[in-house]
C-alpha cells in the first residue's frame, strides 16, 4: 500500500497456496482453480490501492476469489448438470419411543492408520465438494480458511444469522456423508472372514 511493487512479491507468497485451496474446493477441479487463483491475485494487484481497510485484507481476497469461482463454475465444463438441494444431504432420523434421534456410528472403534485418514480425507474432499455452492462456501470459509462469522458474512453478502444457519447445515450434510462412509467400514469390519 506504500507503493512498493516488491512488497507484493511477499504478499503473492502468503496468499498463493490459499486462495489456490479455498478455489479448488470451491471450484471442485484443480484447472479451475488456478484460473481463479490467478485472476484473484492479478485482480488483488490492480485494485489494491482501492482497499479501504488494510485490516480487512484477508476478507477482500476471499470475497474476490468467491466471485472468481462462482463465475467459473458457471462457465465451466465441470460445472454440475444441477445443484443438489440441502435436503438431500440431511441425516436419517429414527424414532425410538417417541424420541428422534440422529442415526451415528461408532467411530471408536476403527483402526488409526495412515491408510484410513487418506481415505477419510478423501471422503471429506467429496463431501464437501459435493455441497451447493451456497452453503460449500460458508463451510470453506468458516472451518477451512477460520475466518469469523463475520468476515464470512461481510465476503459473502450475508447476515451473521444465515452463516450460522448454512454453516451448520453444511456440517450436518457433511457429518453424513462422513457417517455413511464409517457405517460401511464398521459393517465390512465385521463382515471380514476371521482367519485361524
Amino acid at each position: 500500500m506504500a507503493g512498493k511493487p516488491e512488497a507484493f512479491d511477499r504478499f503473492v507468497e502468503h496468499f498463493r497456496t490459499k486462495v489456490f485451496q479455498y478455489s479448488w474446493l470451491m471450484c471442485g477441479h484443480r484447472e479451475d482453480a488456478e484460473e481463479v487463483s490467478q485472476d484473484t491475485l492479478f485482480k488483488v494487484f490492480e485494485n489494491f490501492d482501492q482497499l479501504r481497510e488494510p485490516e480487512r485484507v484477508r476478507a477482500w481476497i476471499y470475497r474476490i476469489a468467491k466471485n472468481f469461482c462462482l463465475m467459473k463454475r458457471r462457465r465451466s465444463q465441470f460445472a454440475p448438470a444441477r445443484e443438489l438441494s440441502l435436503d438431500e444431504f440431511m441425516p436419517a432420523l429414527d424414532r425410538d419411543e417417541g424420541q428422534v434421534k440422529l442415526q451415528i456410528a461408532d467411530w471408536s472403534g476403527l483402526p488409526e492408520n495412515s491408510v484410513l485418514h487418506a481415505e477419510l480425507h478423501g471422503v471429506l474432499d467429496r463431501a464437501i465438494a459435493g455441497l451447493p455452492d451456497t452453503y460449500r462456501s460458508v463451510i470453506l470459509l468458516r472451518d477451512m480458511e477460520e475466518l469469523s462469522t463475520e468476515e464470512t458474512a461481510q465476503i459473502l453478502d450475508l447476515s451473521n444469522d444465515v452463516v450460522k444457519t448454512r454453516l451448520h447445515r453444511a456440517r450436518l450434510a457433511i457429518r453424513q456423508e462422513l457417517d455413511a462412509y464409517l457405517k460401511n467400514k464398521e459393517v465390512a469390519a465385521h463382515a471380514a472372514p476371521t482367519r485361524n
